[in-house]
Formats: structure tokens, C-alpha cells, sequence
């Protein structure tokens, strides 16, 4: 069976508030979605200084079977 999911690194993709970015893996974006409603809405530091750049979190999907992480980041203008 084909998996839903074909992401591959490197790939970037762009959430304006809750919308799904296109192509998008529904699965991910239930793990994912709520950081970057989060992120959108001015949160930051979730992880108390671990990262860098406070804006910004690193999350894993939750498919235990096909794990794919991916680094959330804010952007200074909105998104189309």
C-alpha cells in the first residue's frame, strides 16, 4: 500500500493559522497543528531554551510506523 505521506527532506511547507498547508499529511498535521496555531498566535520557548530560535519547535508526526520530524519556524509576514 502507498503511504499518504511522501515527504521528503528538505521539503517546506507554509500554514497560514490552522489551514492545512496543500499536500499535507492529515496524520502529521494533528501532531503538528497545534504548535502552529500556537506559533501563529505568538507562542514561543516550548521547549525552556532548548532551541535556538524561541520561536520555533521541532515535532515528530505520530506514525510509528514511518516517524518524520519536522522544525516548525515563524515567518515575518503571512502567508498566502
Amino acid at each position: 500500500l502507498e503511504h499518504e505521506c511522501d515527504v521528503e527532506e528538505g521539503d517546506v511547507f507554509i500554514a497560514n493559522g490552522w489551514q492545512k498547508p496543500d499536500n499535507f499529511c492529515d496524520s502529521a498535521w494533528e501532531s503538528l497543528s497545534p504548535f502552529v496555531m500556537g506559533l501563529a498566535n505568538g507562542a514561543s520557548d516550548f521547549y525552556d531554551g532548548w532551541m535556538k530560535n524561541k520561536k520555533s519547535a521541532m515535532i515528530s508526526c505520530n506514525d510509528g510506523f514511518r516517524p518524520v520530524s519536522f522544525l516548525l519556524e515563524t515567518l515575518d509576514e503571512d502567508a498566502d
